[in-house]
């Protein structure tokens, strides 16, 4: 049985602890408005530059003249999977999650007798993944020192993705994130960005709709060249929005749970403790009650 010291040195290294667990608490809670208010203004812009390439994409369909980042390489051998994780951790399942679901999409390929490389973004992505794909790693971007992240981080990222796609290190690149719906909710998603990936984004077309025709100056195909590589930059700027915004809810709720337990752990030690001082009182007045009578 601990000692009345013991525990109460386990009382105070508790309240400590939840001291520090509330403050991250409130830390992420600040951040996290700016980072939900820049994911959910990111994704209007996002939706509309996707369903113009859906637009131009379907009037050039998978003739010749169209650009290699959108018919390909003609094949899915090679696959990149880029893997967007947090620098830190202390935020529940977050970084697990997306972890799990690249595992899963990489497992799944190297059934298939495919080529997995795997480039990560995130010193946590890049520790669960080492142990077991060691080997298949190709790249890691370390984003500890960005203090504020812009889209010219998505922009570096993207250029080195893409210098890649042109050296011929892979046939198709995806990403893995978590999308952003609530506090509690954080949903990790594969979001294929080479080739791009625009049929989703075609159905929801409002012009395409309501039979809205356009002319292009210069050609489709010209325009498509340049928007993109914008693409692809575009996606994994989103995605890093998405994982801002879903690392700070994350992170609130798991210091929002460990201060509760906290509590609870500091109640049920303080119970113990007056338990046992009560039983040390106890001991002391039998011992000088026994000791009157013996007199």
């Amino acid at each position: 049985m601990p000692s009345l010291k013991d525990l109460k040195n386990r009382i105070e290294s508790v309240k400590s602890t939840r001291k520090i667990t509330k403050a991250m608490q409130m830390v992420a809670a600040a951040k996290l408005r700016r980072a939900q208010d820049a994911a959910e203004q990111s994704r209007p812009y996002t939706e509309r530059f996707n369903a113009v390439m859906a637009k131009l994409a379907a009037s050039v369909g998978d003739s010749d003249s169209a650009p290699r980042l959108l018919r390909g390489t003609g094949s899915d051998q090679v696959q990149l999977l880029v893997v967007l994780t947090a620098e830190r951790g202390l935020c529940g399942g977050f970084n697990t999650n997306i972890v799990k679901r690249a595992k899963v999409e990489a497992q799944k390929l190297l059934a298939e007798g495919k080529t997995v490389k795997i480039l990560t973004v995130g010193k946590k992505g890049r520790d669960a993944l080492k142990r077991e794909y060691s080997a298949h790693f190709v790249g890691h971007v370390d984003l500890s020192e960005v203090k504020n992240l812009g889209y010219g981080d998505a922009q570096s990222i993207a250029a080195d993705i893409l210098a890649r796609f042109d050296a011929g290190e892979f046939d198709v690149a995806k990403i893995f994130f978590s999308r952003f719906e609530n506090v509690v909710s954080q949903v990790p998603t594969m979001q294929q960005v080479i080739p791009a990936d625009v049929a989703e984004a075609e159905a929801g077309d409002e012009d395409a709709a309501a039979g809205v025709v356009y002319d292009y100056e210069p050609s489709e195909e010209a325009i498509l060249a340049d928007l993109l590589p914008r693409g692809v930059a575009t996606a994994i700027f989103s995605a890093l929005l998405e994982n801002g915004a879903s690392e700070q809810g994350a992170r609130m709720s798991a210091m929002d749970n460990a201060t509760r337990n906290a509590g609870e752990m500091i109640d049920k030690l303080t119970i113990e403790f007056n338990r046992s001082r009560q039983a040390v009182i106890t001991n002391e007045l039998i011992e000088i009650i026994s000791g009157a009578e013996a007199l």
